[in-house]
């Protein structure tokens, strides 16, 4: 195998941070694309990393809210008054929120990386959770904004986003299912899957950055290269999906997972792809 290229580092970048935060599974469509154009596996390593940009466009968006809730969050550790406020609050459940994916994420670090990319995988995890994400859109309540969270709700949040280990399940799409089944509203399940997904991204990141050298199908220059593009294509997709879903359903979305999962079992049966 050798490094990915320029050129791939430019698509794959961009497709990074157009399908992070939608419900559609960007693992995926890394894996696809990459494929269909006749690319290797840009590996795991790869993914994890260029994640890192489309997280800094979570914190750039949301740098306000972060630094409230981190600052509040920290002052209530001293200051007792301080620890009923939603922010107080919100510190403490982006914590025990990422502990599910922290945990079995190290746990199935082996077969994260080898025996879970595999495309007949993928296409199963993409009808099912679409299919999950359109019953929870629409049976959910959608009444509960980020203000009425509350451990329990915080913990499940985290399960949710935890099944996201799976390629083709989706962090956000997991998450925000799991929102919408709790009763929250779409935009409160999405704000929220984005700021709990800071973390555990970015830690992956890292983590996989210090492991990149050993890899030989990522080179640090695309690799960068590709990190910069998903933050940009990634910021801009958070402010439109934000926007959307307080007017619309995930309806298209739900739609579009079934429709590349069933094409995707059509190409790997006739051959046009491989497993």
């Amino acid at each position: 195998m050798v490094p990915i290229s320029w050129l791939e580092a430019v698509v794959l970048g961009l497709v990074q941070g157009i399908t992070e935060f939608l419900p559609i599974s960007s693992s995926a469509h890394i894996f696809v694309v990459s494929q269909l154009l006749g690319w290797q596996d840009p590996g795991a390593a790869f993914t994890a990393v260029s994640q890192i940009g489309t997280e800094l466009a979570v914190i750039v968006f949301f740098r306000r809210d972060i630094a409230r809730i981190i600052t509040v969050w920290a002052r209530s550790l001293v200051k007792p008054a301080l620890r009923s406020s939603i922010d107080a609050r919100m510190g403490w459940y982006i914590i025990i929120g990422t502990i599910p994916i922290a945990v079995l994420g190290l746990v199935f670090s082996h077969q994260i990386e080898t025996a879970a990319r595999n495309l007949w995988l993928v296409s199963g995890t993409l009808i099912f959770f679409g299919i999950i994400l359109g019953v929870t859109d629409a049976l959910g309540r959608h009444q509960l904004a980020v203000a009425n969270l509350n451990a329990k709700d915080g913990i499940l949040f985290g399960l949710g986003q935890a099944l996201a280990l799976i390629p083709g399940v989706s962090r956000s799409g997991a998450t925000i299912s799991t929102g919408l089944a709790l009763g929250y509203t779409r935009e409160a399940s999405a704000r929220y899957a984005f700021l709990l997904a800071i973390p555990a991204v970015v830690a992956s990141g890292l983590y996989e950055a210090t492991r990149i050298s050993s890899d030989p199908v990522v080179a640090w220059g695309p690799t960068i290269l590709a990190t910069v593009i998903a933050f940009i294509s990634g910021f801009a997709v958070i402010a439109w999906l934000l926007r959307w879903v307080t007017t619309r359903t995930y309806l298209p979305f739900v739609i579009y997972r079934i429709v590349l999962g069933v094409l995707l079992i059509v190409l790997l049966m006739t051959g046009v792809l491989i497993a």
